[in-house]
């Protein structure tokens, strides 16, 4: 799939702006079976119940599509957003969330699959961090699971305004030791912290 030049002209890796308009909300899915045409290249975002998805989501595009909440496991859906007719962002339900009864997350767990391994459009996955706990056991597994289905991901750590240099520097340490050579943005959603850099790694894994 490629990705159609942004307006004006130009190098589509050289649009940064936190501000990407149109974009829309497309659809939630429950099953594989309501998913959209893979029509466009699709960019997933993973992470940990409240590990800033949706944050993310509205910071890249200068508009609060995605719901934002501070009770973990709040997105229980796949979410489509088209934009720009260009590409698809899909905000995949978070993992982890020791409240969700057992028979939900194992629900949440297979539709994730699904997608992660039928998705024709998917060019990249975007896997969140929370910057202030690093590598929980269930995204390491993630990780080991986008590797051994070869998946192309990028690491983003989240929150990383809540940290002082000092336990920034100890974050780093402690996530480049699972992760050593790929690549890891760091994110802001206050100000705005990682938004060029991701645009650039999302145009970069998207562009044909």
């Amino acid at each position: 799939m490629e990705v159609p030049p942004p307006k004006g002209g130009g190098d589509p890796k050289d649009q940064c702006s936190a501000v990407v308009t149109p974009a829309q909300f497309l659809l939630s899915a429950t099953n594989p079976e309501q998913f959209p045409p893979a029509e466009l290249p699709e960019v997933a975002f993973l992470g940990r119940s409240n590990a800033g998805k949706s944050t993310m989501l509205n910071t890249l595009l200068g508009r609060k599509l995605a719901y934002t909440s501070n009770t973990p496991g709040r997105t229980q859906a796949v979410n489509f957003f088209r934009v720009e007719d260009r590409l698809m962002f899909v905000d995949l339900p978070g993992y982890g969330y020791a409240k969700a009864p057992k028979a939900v997350a194992r629900a949440w767990q297979e539709v994730i699959e699904v997608y992660l391994l039928q998705r024709e459009g998917l060019s990249l996955c975007v896997l969140l961090l929370d910057s202030r706990r690093g590598w929980m056991e269930t995204d390491l597994q993630l990780k080991q699971w986008l590797e051994v289905h070869r998946r192309p991901f990028v690491v983003v750590a989240t929150k990383v305004d809540k940290l002082n240099q000092k336990e920034k520097n100890a974050s780093q340490k402690a996530i480049r030791e699972q992760y050593p050579s790929g690549d890891l943005i760091w994110f802001s959603g206050l100000n705005g912290q990682g938004v060029k850099e991701i645009w650039q790694t999302i145009w970069k894994k998207t562009a044909r």
